[in-house]
């Protein structure tokens, strides 16, 4: 649960983990799959430089003694401070990873192809028939379909083969000491180390992704704290061994976010020609039936799922598949505030329950753009007076609106999809 799991995930750090939550996507929103509204993800600046290794030493076990301080006043006993702290250890690969930046974004269908990828669904499917009975258990008791849990599963340890190597104290730790956002670290280190004085791991298994992510599912500490669960009667709630807590603790997250029982996350859907895509944003919702009457009609079956709250979201624009989603679908962004980790889940939970894939291609033929690029193109919308806002790299509501007017000025369809011929156009440079 970078939020929970994978809780403080939403907002981006569009950094390839090293380990842990390994797939990061760039969704049409510019935000990472590695975000930091979600269990397990954090963000941060790059304004920091890391110190030489040896006087990054000295200071650490400074750091590491006003921190043990701070922590016993808290009540962390000291047998927990000492199997703690005695073998902690400074990680410059951490701090490297930390502030390392990804030069291009990536684009929704290569995300997918890895995520949701035929071997993927293949071992997401012998998992669910090994595990059946204890992830059927908590499907049933939280309301959570047992594929998308699997689903979830899969994508941030590809099935557990992958949740990470680092020591969670020592990443933490580091990151609480020379990281881009200290006061998270800290905050997530006071709780790995109450989760170890209570018990439900010690501190060799504690492991998972340098950012702090731990287990199966990546919960970074304090998700764990809120939601893990002891599902199998041990006296302990182990998200790294347990797979009957991994699949409870990840259902109790979704269920507190707001998961509605009985309810599809959406569907793939078909727009009809002329179709307004500046109603393509999550924030703009309808019932299904107010949707079905602009002329959105379901690529399979005669009618849409019956959602209360429901948006039409166009990752490529005109040119892909669009989708209408509802709450489960935010619920599902809640654990990671990405459209490309939402999208990957829901997609792999319905591959999962021997659905077909998606019916509309994608345009493969439109490469991604750089986050330099995606700054020039925001920049020439502004200069042209199509208002988009500081230019940052990420394209957010606000330069997919710039992007229609443009569009729409040139008599284009105005999807606001972002290509290179588009930044080529808006340059001079076609």
């Amino acid at each position: 649960m970078r939020r929970h799991a994978c809780l403080v995930s939403s907002l981006l750090a569009a950094t390839l983990l090293a380990s842990g939550c390994q797939s990061v996507a760039v969704a049409t929103d510019g935000t990472s799959t590695q975000s930091v509204t979600s269990p397990s993800r954090s963000a941060s600046d790059n304004s920091r430089q890391a110190p030489p290794p040896s006087e990054a030493r000295q200071d650490f076990a400074t750091w590491i003694r006003e921190f043990r301080r701070t922590a016993s006043q808290q009540g962390i006993d000291d047998a927990t401070l000492v199997a703690a702290f005695a073998p902690v250890r400074y990680q410059p690969r951490i701090i490297e990873l930390d502030r390392s930046q990804p030069e291009f974004t990536r684009q929704v269908w290569d995300y997918l192809d890895t995520a949701v990828s035929p071997a993927r669904v293949t071992q997401g499917q012998a998992r669910l028939a090994e595990h059946r009975r204890v992830i059927a258990a908590a499907s049933e008791r939280y309301g959570v379909p047992a594929e998308v849990l699997v689903a979830i599963w899969g994508i941030e340890s590809n099935y557990g083969s992958n949740f990470g190597s680092f020591s969670t104290i020592d990443a933490l730790a580091t990151l609480g000491y020379d990281g881009r956002r200290p006061d998270f670290a800290r905050s997530e280190l006071m709780s790995a180390l109450r989760i170890l004085q209570r018990g439900d791991i010690d501190r060799d298994h504690m492991r998972g992704s340098w950012a702090g992510a731990m287990g199966h599912t990546q919960f970074l500490p304090s998700s764990f704290e809120a939601y893990a669960r002891d599902a199998d009667g041990d006296g302990r709630r182990d998200i790294w061994g347990s797979i009957a807590d991994v699949m409870a603790s990840t259902a109790n997250y979704l269920a507190q976010a707001g998961w509605q029982p009985g309810e599809p996350w959406g569907r793939e859907v078909r727009l009809p020609q002329g179709f307004d895509y500046s109603q393509t944003e999550l924030d703009t919702r309808r019932t299904s039936q107010a949707w079905a009457k602009m002329g959105v009609q379901p690529v399979r079956g005669d009618t849409l799922p019956d959602l209360a709250s429901a948006s039409v979201i166009a990752p490529a624009g005109a040119q892909g598949p669009a989708f209408l989603v509802g709450d489960n679908f935010r619920t599902i962004m809640r654990y990671n505030a990405s459209t490309s980790y939402a999208l990957a889940v829901a997609l792999l939970s319905e591959r999962l329950a021997g659905e077909p894939g998606l019916a509309a291609d994608w345009p493969r033929h439109e490469q991604a753009l750089s986050h330099a690029q995606i700054r020039q193109l925001q920049q020439a919308l502004n200069a042209k007076g199509f208002e988009v806002g500081k230019p940052d790299g990420l394209v957010g509501p606000n330069t997919r609106r710039g992007l229609r007017a443009y569009q729409r000025s040139l008599g284009m369809v105005p999807d606001g999809f972002a290509t290179l011929s588009l930044l080529q156009r808006l340059t001079g440079e076609e």
